[in-house]
């Protein structure tokens, strides 16, 4: 299957004003251009404009590949965390153009990423030349376009890794080597490539006009950009030497001081509404242009050895370093949308509050009337966020009635997982612990010495359980790739899940409090890592007044 790189980007001068998008597309595995798109839209916002550029990259990969997977790179916050899920999107003009973008290719083909704007110059360089184009009244043509002469050539994007995402050892192993000093490789701080937006003066916050509510778990670090700056003079020439029209509609000072107070909100995870879009943004005459792609693909393996390859190590390391050390609010390194698993222990049963053994293999009890009551709580918090957008379920009755009432809530539809069902506790089930200390003494202390050690009776050991999930794990991963997915389990199958994210030993399990309706949540990235974001979160249990 092809891979593409789509790479998209949208100005306004004046917000609203004049406005214009680029998008190029790429090969992932050669950094190649394969196709351009810019066009000018007449009058609309900076956020009207990032999502036409979006549109225009995603349809001009569609017509090269239909088949192939597309992972969009963009300086947009705001349109990469609305695109990958994680915030609302409330403005009127970004609704539609939102639903026609994920309509573009099936689910689960396109990934986002948010990149720097000194990463995205190929496409701001579109999106300023159709700007310009429309200044002087004419559409933006590929025969006079200079964007790809002045952009240095895309970075191929790195392999997915091999192997199970998720473990932490195997993360961990990946940072180590990408940290290894490469021959030939820039040393980190070094001056990055050519045509490159650095310099252009002093950075904004992002000016975007909408906002979104951020996703279930705090996600750090507010990772906000920078606007592209005007040059000292102020008259729209920019700091890199270059001069014309304004850049995209970020000049510094554009931005009213309550625009600013509103990206903290954001920041914080709250919500608020900007300014209305301008009328007109269909204006215009739009032109895709395919570069000719008569060089032979290279294997991703060898670009080192390539144009650009010490920039590509350097840029590796650097990424591993920040892994390493974590920023401010110990954020993670941006590599795309993860996967994120809400893990949603179901309610209580009546075996819950006696402290029962209840696994796969004994009466499959129901949930309770406080289970449900719990249920109806995790689901209204749940839809309040807003931010789920597939939910799994373990194939036992009270994961089943769980998820159904919270899938009821949210508008979804439950898939089972038999992957996520407890683990078989033999003649254990029914049982206390006491109780069992009381009849299978020899049994139950070499079940707590050794995670390969089964319940009496033929049960299922924790090493099988958790072979068992990391499988379901890795099949959900595959299946999910960037989305929010709510997995509705159970004790073991969740504290597993947490075990093998944090790289814990076996006994960890031992040393985790898990309640009955509780929320914990693991951030699964493209590098093989994963991040806990929340563990045995009950708050949304309690009553309200």
């Amino acid at each position: 299957m092809r891979e593409f790189v789509v790479e998209a980007d949208g100005g306004s001068r004046g917000n609203p004003g004049p406005a214009g998008y680029g998008a190029v597309v790429s090969d992932a595995a050669t950094g190649e251009t394969l196709a351009e798109a810019a066009e000018f839209i007449g009058v609309a916002t900076n956020n009207v404009a990032e999502y036409r550029g979006l549109l225009a990259g995603l349809r001009a990969a569609r017509e090269l590949d239909p088949e192939a997977r597309v992972h969009v790179r963009m300086d947009s916050k705001l349109v990469v965390e609305q695109m990958s899920g994680r915030w609302k999107i409330k403005h009127p003009a970004m609704k539609p153009l939102a639903a026609e973008a994920v309509t573009v290719f099936p689910p689960g083909q396109v990934t986002y990423e948010w990149i720097p704007r000194e990463r995205n110059t190929h496409a701001d360089r579109l999106a300023n030349e159709a700007m310009d184009a429309g200044s002087r009244g004419e559409p933006w043509s590929p025969t006079t376009s200079r964007a790809v002469l002045d952009t240095p050539r895309a970075t191929p994007a790195a392999p997915l890794p091999e192997g199970p995402p998720g473990d932490a050892t195997a993360g961990a192993a990946r940072v180590r080597a990408a940290m290894a000093p490469r021959p030939g490789a820039a040393a980190p701080g070094g001056t990055g490539p050519a045509g490159t937006a650095r310099g252009r003066g002093a950075e904004d916050a992002s000016g975007e006009d909408a906002s979104g509510e951020g996703p279930l778990a705090e996600r750090g670090a507010a990772d906000t950009h920078g606007g592209r700056a005007a040059g000292p003079s102020g008259d729209g020439t920019s700091g890199d030497g270059t001069s014309g029209a304004a850049p995209t509609g970020r000049a510094s000072g554009r931005r009213p001081a309550e625009h600013a107070a509103a990206e903290d909100d954001r920041a914080a995870g709250a919500s608020g509404e900007g300014p209305a879009v301008g009328t007109g943004d269909g204006a215009g005459a739009s032109a895709v242009s395919r570069p000719a792609t008569d060089t032979p693909a290279r294997d991703a393996g060898t670009d080192a050895d390539g144009p650009g390859g010490a920039l590509a190590a350097d840029a590796d390391r650097r990424a591993a370093q920040a892994m390493a050390t974590p920023s401010s609010g110990w954020a993670p390194a941006d590599m795309g949308a993860p996967a994120t698993f809400v893990l949603l222990r179901h309610g209580e049963t009546p075996l819950t509050p006696q402290k029962r053994f209840s696994g796969s293999g004994g009466s499959d009890p129901s949930l309770s009337g406080i289970g449900r009551e719990q249920a109806e709580r995790t689901a209204a918090a749940l839809a309040r966020r807003g931010t789920v957008q597939a939910v799994v379920a373990s194939p036992l009755a009270r994961t089943r009635e769980t998820a159904g009432i919270v899938a009821a809530r949210l508008g979804l539809d439950v898939t089972v997982e038999d992957g996520l069902r407890e683990t078989d506790f033999g003649a254990w089930e029914g049982l206390t612990f006491g109780e069992v200390r009381e009849r299978y003494p020899e049994d139950l202390d070499a079940w707590l010495a050794s995670p390969d050690a089964e319940p009496t009776g033929g049960g299922e050991s924790f090493a099988a359980t958790a072979a068992r999930v990391a499988q379901a794990r890795d099949k959900l991963l595959a299946e999910y790739r960037g989305r929010t997915v709510l997995l509705v389990t159970h004790v073991t199958p969740v504290k597993t899940l947490i075990r093998l994210a944090l790289g814990a030993p076996p006994e960890a399990l031992f040393r985790m409090e898990l309640s009955a309706a509780s929320l914990s949540a693991v951030a699964y990235y493209a590098d093989g890592n994963a991040s806990v974001r929340l563990f045995n979160d009950t708050s949304h249990l309690r009553p309200s007044y």
